[in-house]
């Protein structure tokens, strides 16, 4: 079959179409909203994602085992491949009362000095207004900056630990479960959760709080995805310390998949209901060209029966009408993919211009508002920090995700034009041109 009359017949019914423009326009709408909106949510999910894994949950967790076995296991569990860091720690939940204000809930958590040199993750996580990641002395600790300003301590204040099992201990010395620390730094992660209930201090230190020998290592991966395979080679690692029983029947595993399964169930039934909703645009466009099409073969029978009398078959025909929905839908998806990447990596940018024309206006009316003796209108910002715990909109672009929307928008036009130019094959060009 040769195209070329075919594409030139598309061509023409295209430029001619009064419809295709606004196609064109819907489908790239359509594009463009769904690749800043799941650009916009990825960057605030894989931030809450990242923020536990790196450091909370880690990748994967080998506990129930005592101190003195783990150098041995460290290393075993070093042999599988795939493992960049591996950090044993301790943790506890406890109290935190600072010197002139109440006290606060707190996870404590005790880490090597050189837990950040190690797990290059958990260093990049915490970003420290003051001070810096140094827990070497037995008796520093480092907050989280909503805490400490809850705690209304700074840097160098005392503050002071209490562990919810040595205050609920029936053991006679009352100091049990208590010590006293000194403020080496303040962090934050971007997640309020951390910022408000978490301390560090060194991992010696936690012992007496935790009252056991007990220590959990956590294993970060190069690729968090392929924990299921690297946890079966930490097991055939680890089967083999302490003689032929080894220690897998007295250590627990397990993965990231295990903590905050709801949480990120949750955020993959968000996104999956966001990009269904969003994607109910393509389905209007798809719907406008199926009309638009198949009002144009009605329209255009004569033409049909015409090319069908000069040797065109219902086939050739039927692909004039669906080339002109995919170049339809191959224009709007094209130009939605150009200016939703745009706009998805520069969305500060982009923010800001709107935030920066909507205050100009509200100005405007102010003055407006003076002059008749009303009240002015507070300036507008998209996420105010007053109510959101954000500094920046974050912004994540996953490149497959965004093939997917693209070709959502050329074979919802496709499609569309595909079915409505089913009648085409029923034209006899005898009875239409009898008359004419």
């Amino acid at each position: 079959m040769k195209f070329n009359w075919i594409w030139f017949v598309a061509g023409r019914y295209i430029f001619k179409g009064r419809r295709n423009p606004l196609a064109v326009l819907g489908i790239a709408v359509g594009v463009l909203a769904l690749i800043v909106i799941i650009a916009v949510m990825n960057g605030f999910q894989l931030s809450f994602i990242e923020s536990i894994l790196e450091i909370s949950s880690y990748h994967l967790r080998v506990e129930s085992f005592n101190e003195e076995g783990i150098e041995d296991i460290r290393n075993a569990a070093l042999t599988a491949g795939g493992i960049k860091a591996a950090v044993p720690f301790r943790e506890f939940q406890g109290l935190a009362r600072g010197r002139r204000a109440g006290q606060q809930a707190v996870l404590v958590r005790g880490l090597p000095p050189d837990a950040a040199h190690h797990d290059s993750g958990l260093g990049r996580m915490l970003i420290f207004e003051e001070g810096g990641f140094d827990i070497s002395s037995s008796n520093s600790v480092l907050l989280g900056a909503e805490l400490a300003r809850r705690l209304s301590v700074r840097m160098g204040d005392e503050v002071t630990l209490f562990s919810i099992s040595g205050i609920l201990s029936p053991a006679d010395d009352e100091d049990s479960g208590k010590a006293v620390f000194i403020v080496n730094g303040l962090f934050r992660t971007g997640y309020y959760d951390y910022d408000t209930g978490w301390a560090f201090i060194n991992i010696e230190s936690a012992r007496s709080f935790t009252g056991t020998d007990e220590v959990v290592l956590g294993l970060k991966l190069n690729n968090r995805f392929q924990d299921r395979s690297i946890l079966a080679q930490v097991k055939r690692g680890l089967s083999g310390l302490n003689g032929s029983d080894g220690l897998s029947g007295q250590i627990v595993y397990s993965s990231w998949r295990d903590y905050n399964r709801s949480f990120f169930g949750a955020l993959r039934t968000e996104k999956l209901f966001m990009f269904i909703l969003v994607g109910l645009i393509f389905i209007v466009v798809g719907l406008n060209i199926f009309q638009a099409q198949r009002r144009s073969v009605l329209e255009r029978q004569e033409e049909i029966a015409l090319m069908r009398a000069l040797g065109g078959t219902g086939r050739a025909v039927r692909f004039v009408f669906v080339f002109d929905g995919a170049i339809v839908g191959f224009s709007g998806a094209t130009a939605g993919l150009v200016f939703g990447l745009l706009i998805a990596s520069n969305i500060q940018i982009f923010f800001t211009v709107i935030e920066q024309a909507v205050n100009t206006l509200i100005g405007a009316v102010n003055v407006i508002a003076v002059f008749f003796g009303a009240g002015e209108a507070g300036d507008f910002a998209f996420f105010s920090p007053a109510v959101f715990y954000i500094k920046e909109i974050p912004s994540r672009i996953i490149y497959y995700e965004v093939v997917v929307i693209f070709l959502f928008g050329l074979f919802s036009a496709l499609f569309a034009a595909l079915f409505a130019s089913r009648k085409i094959s029923k034209i006899e060009p005898a009875e239409v041109l009898r008359y004419e």
